[in-house]
């Protein structure tokens, strides 16, 4: 059988590393794998990759999108077209910034709806978990999320207010019979002399990391650990920048605990110490630590006890983020790199003697895992055909005209990355190439266990 598209590539990574093979795709499928160049007759079309690395996807499971009722901040065309820009070919939606949060199946409803026509990349979603919607949890999961977010700190919204955690031992049982994640924003806020000194203090990023200390995020650590291990709820810390949690981290999993745990570029990329005051970019909570803890986050991640690396994807209009007033205090908490994860990553990557393999067992097979996505994360015969073609020797510059998200705002900008993405393939179709979109938006909505 002849197959729609075969894309050639000397450095296509396939399970047992970089090989010079054609992949052949069908239907939206990888139907075969084949060493060298395809044959004429073996596909309709054939591309080449060049010198350039042919991986599966990316897979990014925190982002939020704030469609409907927020699109003023980000939407599902601006966010999906930036993922694929930055060869995320699959994102998960968190709960808020929308309005209505997804904290019901009506309000699921009008998430499925507003993303219909919009997703340049395939797009799941985390249900949310508040003090009044403890009926909802199962109507939901039976809906199709993947699992629930949950604050222990105010979210920033009041639409979505934190929950407890007498509030969590009370539905563990319930959460731990659905066996699906509970994704928890692990910071318990402590009265303490830092909110003051950020009061006093509010351009101070200094003050900021005080704040919100490590210790806000070490005990919620433990508290969910604890309950994990109580009930054997399946337990996800999203956004971990605190390496003082990283021993407890490594002692639950050794007791074989459902216990996993996420960080985010930015956590590894940058450093307190060279944080500019009155700059509001590097706002986002928990905060960017100081360097000696940032190079724990690597190692751990290095070793695998941080299980994989996503962007915390958090747009706000630059009126929200004090751009021009500097103000710490008030600014919005949240930093927007979906496009630029890959770059950053790979930059990182370079400098630590780590390879492409390493790169998509953090940001693409081991999120593939977490999620269930059974045919995404790896290039082999019946997977989904969701593919990045990108050139780990060219270099990028973040510039405002470059980014394809709704608000051109970054911490990244000026920066020189190691790593171009070139062209994305969203089940077969090639939707981004070079620069351009070249297709109407292929991706689908993604529900669990109908994957």
């Amino acid at each position: 059988m002849t197959a729609d598209l075969a894309i050639y590539c000397k450095k296509t990574l396939l399970p047992e590393g970089l090989s010079d093979v054609s992949v052949l795709i069908s239907e939206g499928k990888i139907s075969g794998i084949v060493e060298g160049k395809a044959g004429k007759e073996m596909a309709k079309k054939i591309e080449s990759a060049g010198e350039s690395v042919l991986m599966p996807g990316l897979i990014d499971c925190h982002v939020h999108i704030n469609e409907p009722g927020r699109t003023d901040w980000e939407g599902f065309e601006t966010a999906t077209k930036a993922a694929a820009a930055g060869g995320v070919t699959t994102l998960i939606d968190m709960p808020l910034n929308s309005s209505p949060v997804t904290t019901s199946t009506k309000n699921l409803k009008a998430k499925l709806e507003a993303s219909a026509g919009k997703l340049f990349v395939n797009c799941g979603f985390w249900g949310g978990i508040v003090p009044d919607n403890e009926k909802e949890l199962e109507p939901l999961a039976k809906d199709g999320v993947f699992g629930f977010k949950v604050f222990l700190t105010h979210s920033g919204i009041d639409e979505f207010p934190n929950t407890t955690l007498k509030h969590l031992e009370k539905i563990a049982s319930l959460l731990s019979k659905l066996d699906i994640p509970l994704l928890v924003h692990a910071e318990l806020d402590v009265p303490g002399p830092g909110i003051q000194e950020l009061r006093k203090n509010p351009h101070s990023y200094l003050a900021y990391l005080h704040s919100r200390p490590a210790s806000w995020e070490d005990k919620a650590i433990e508290a969910i650990i604890q309950l994990c291990e109580k009930h054997k709820v399946r337990s996800h810390i999203v956004h971990l920048s605190s390496s003082n949690a990283l021993q407890m981290i490594s002692e639950a999993k050794a007791k074989g605990l459902p216990l996993s745990v996420e960080t985010c570029p930015h956590y590894l990329y940058f450093n307190a110490e060279e944080i500019p005051d009155a700059d509001t970019r590097f706002k986002c909570a928990p905060p960017i630590r100081e360097k000696e803890n940032n190079e724990k986050l690597w190692n751990a991640l290095a070793e695998g006890l941080i299980d994989f690396v996503v962007t915390d994807h958090s747009p706000a209009p630059p009126e929200m983020k004090e751009l021009f007033t500097g103000n710490l205090l008030d600014a919005w908490g949240g930093i927007a790199s979906i496009q630029f994860s890959l770059p950053i990553m790979w930059s990182l990557a370079e400098k630590n003697n780590k390879y492409v393999k390493d790169i998509n067992q953090w940001m693409s097979r081991g999120v593939a895992e977490f999620l269930g996505l059974h045919q995404k994360g790896e290039i082999k015969v019946g997977n989904d055909a969701d593919l990045v073609i990108w050139n780990p020797h060219k270099k990028m510059k973040v510039t405002k005209p470059l980014i394809k998200y709704k608000h051109p705002v970054s911490p990244y900008e000026g920066l020189l990355l190691s790593g171009l993405v070139e062209k994305t393939y969203v089940g077969g179709a090639l939707v981004y190439d070079k620069g351009s979109f070249v297709s109407s938006p292929p991706g689908k909505i993604l529900l669990r266990n109908n994957d």
